[in-house]
């Protein structure tokens, strides 16, 4: 056994749904003791120790120790197209995005980039993703394979479309039945790894398509669904024009694939309907703030979400988003949630959060939504030592900051509004610390 001597912040309770003063956990000078992984004790550093006295102490004095960060939206084929500004969702996919996956049909060249991708998640703290694939078999294989080696409590899934993208990316159903079917056998289950049936969007899966997936997601138990949802105005009105209906989630749902096992994108521009819909079922929407923003696709209406009853998470949404680290997804999330006013004035419609919130948001929904809360998501004894050590450098402006905080929920909102990837000193899968 290890004991971890640490100041602890995690999110054990749902801010959203009861006392955000409450939800946050906190021990200045805690303990966690972790044995085969998993968290087995946790309290004072003192009390442990005395209980303790012969297991080895990692101390870990100074900064924070957090639970690892949970993304539940991030494309793996767009790693190396970040920060292609100044376009609209549609026109990016055609001139940024779509040619770069088409790239991902050779074997070799997916797996540099599923090593580089998995790399860069763990760097940033992140350790459980529910990640957007590629569109082609081999690489599927490469990536799972990759997260593997790495021990990334992954999701992912091959992603599927019929119509109106590049063809070299397109299957017909029976196609992409029988290729997602075989990678469910070889990879759903497998060590830390799970399959999420994925089709692009409705706007690229038609009816056929998406009964198949529909299919699978009903033949085969605890896979998860993924797919794109009400993120772009045209977007919105092209699958309204292909479907016949002005409701994006009923082009899933006529298909089975609203349940308590999907996790929509983005969803910035629903209906009430949809949401009582997504709230019945008990489906997710992944929040992906800085894709919203840099593609100039809306401000989320995170109070409509919580109004409903829908579960929200955070996606960093890569290579729409600006980059793989959580917590600064956490902080955009607040400035849109600010801009949309929370101060009561009239037309306001934005959500008061707190650091509390911004935590509960980047560590404990994320894995509330992928079903994975018994595992992850907070420090509580039971769970997977999956953690994120934050010790800035001293003498930055994050370290003054902290040193000058008034308390752990001040300390948290300077690392939300000042943390970058450099400040990640440690990371750790499973008990196992990979940086």
């Amino acid at each position: 056994m290890t004991l971890y001597r640490a100041t602890v912040i995690d999110t054990p309770a749902n801010p959203f749904t009861s006392d955000a003063g409450t939800a946050l956990r906190v021990e200045q000078d805690g303990g966690v003791l972790v044995h085969d992984g998993r968290i087995a004790e946790r309290g004072t550093f003192v009390s442990l120790q005395a209980a303790h006295p012969d297991e080895d102490v990692v101390d870990l004095s100074g900064g924070m120790l957090l639970p690892g960060f949970v993304d539940t939206h991030v494309h793996f084929p767009q790693t190396r197209v970040i920060g292609g500004l100044g376009m609209p969702l549609l026109e990016w996919l055609d001139k940024c995005a779509l040619p770069e996956e088409a790239r991902f049909a050779e074997p070799e060249y997916a797996a540099a980039v599923a090593r580089e991708f998995l790399g860069q998640l763990v760097r940033g703290g992140t350790t459980s993703a529910l990640v957007f694939g590629a569109h082609f078999e081999s690489a599927m294989d490469e990536l799972f394979t990759a997260a593997g080696n790495v021990g990334l409590n992954l999701t992912a899934g091959l992603v599927v479309s019929d119509r109106i993208l590049r063809e070299e990316l397109l299957y017909t159903p029976a196609q992409a039945q029988a290729a997602s079917q075989r990678l469910i056998d070889r990879w759903h289950g497998q060590g830390r790894m799970r399959y999420a049936v994925t089709p692009r969007f409705s706007l690229s899966a038609g009816d056929d398509m998406l009964k198949v997936c529909g299919q699978l997601l009903a033949d085969n138990p605890g896979v998860w669904f993924t797919s794109h949802i009400n993120e772009n105005r045209a977007e919105i009105a092209t699958v309204a024009e292909l479907f016949g209906t002005t409701d994006y989630l009923e082009s899933y749902a006529r298909h089975g694939l609203v349940t308590d096992r999907s996790v929509f994108a983005h969803n910035v521009h629903p209906s009430d309907a949809e949401l009582t819909a997504m709230a019945a079922a008990g489906s997710w929407t992944a929040h992906c703030p800085t894709s919203n923003a840099s593609l100039g696709s809306g401000l989320f209406p995170l109070g409509r979400h919580v109004e409903h009853g829908v579960g929200v998470s955070l996606g960093s949404d890569v290579g729409g988003g600006t980059g793989l680290f959580l917590l600064k997804e956490g902080l955009q999330a607040y400035f849109m949630q600010q801009l949309l006013g929370t101060d009561g004035r009239p037309g306001g419609t934005g959500y008061e959060l707190t650091p509390t919130h911004l935590l509960y948001l980047a560590t404990a929904a994320g894995a509330a939504a992928l079903g994975l809360f018994d595992r992850v998501g907070d420090l509580s004894v039971g769970k997977d030592f999956d953690a994120v050590w934050l010790r800035p450098d001293e003498g930055t402006s994050l370290a003054v900051n902290l040193a000058n905080s008034a308390d752990a929920a001040d300390a948290l909102a300077r690392v939300f509004a000042l943390a970058t990837a450099n400040d990640v000193a440690g990371v750790w899968l499973a008990g196992r610390q990979l940086s």
